[in-house]
């Protein structure tokens, strides 16, 4: 491995799923639509609430700006942030991506996380197609 993740070699028996979310996934703020995907992921971390990742061409970076602001996680490396203006309204840090993540976490790349708390997130499962058809 080229960038092996610290939080995994340290800790080998921590897992950190991510897998394909079967439906679409919608993100507003105030009453503009900055995302809309059918190809999101879906992140499960022990401890922590389920995040969707969104794939960056499925969101609206129109409407985004990229903060100064930054983390570090030792399972997944630098985050990068964004900020919002839309519908005349603002909002700082709303979404956060790993655009360099530790190999571990390579599916991640490529996409963008959303704070509930600071905007709509629909998240529509899809309908079961295994159902008979009356």
């Amino acid at each position: 491995m080229d960038n092996p993740s610290p939080g995994f070699k340290s800790n080998p028996s921590h897992h950190i799923p991510v897998d394909p979310f079967d439906g679409v996934v919608t993100v507003r703020f105030s009453s503009a639509v900055i995302a809309s995907s059918k190809n999101a992921k879906v992140l499960k971390e022990a401890g922590h609430a389920d995040v969707l990742y969104i794939p960056f061409e499925d969101i609206y970076f129109d409407f985004l700006r990229r903060s100064e602001t930054s983390t570090h996680c030792p399972y997944k490396g630098d985050a990068s942030y964004w900020s919002v203006i839309a519908a005349g309204e603002a909002r700082p840090d709303i979404m956060w991506a790993y655009e360099h993540p530790y190999d571990e976490m390579l599916a991640i790349r490529g996409h963008g996380a959303f704070y509930p708390e600071k905007v709509s997130i629909e998240a529509t499962a899809a309908a079961a197609t295994d159902r008979p058809i009356p």
